[in-house]
């Protein structure tokens, strides 16, 4: 359900904006993604996990409010973002 730590090293290789960024709002929204897809996979097997899914709202959440920064502060960061990480909206 994790994400390993090469994966997340790849997730925020490909996405930071500079060398060494690794909290910038679309390194953090892409971990998040990430980790919301691993959860989502688990639910598949998993349907009655309530403690998991409690954690993917909150993962959901999180993520959204990123998102919702990042609009307000960097409309074509934001847009970029969503296309490259496919993400409805």
């Amino acid at each position: 359900m994790s994400i390993t730590a090469e994966r997340k090293a790849q997730v925020i290789a490909d996405n930071a904006r500079s060398e060494g960024d690794t909290g910038s709002a679309e390194v953090q929204v892409a971990i998040l993604s990430e980790r919301i897809s691993n959860l989502t996979e688990h639910f598949k097997t998993h349907k009655k996990d309530n403690h998991s899914r409690r954690g993917l709202l909150k993962l959901v959440s999180q993520r959204r409010s990123l998102l919702d920064h990042l609009k307000k502060s960097d409309e074509p960061r934001y847009a970029a973002l969503i296309e490259k990480l496919g993400l409805r909206r």
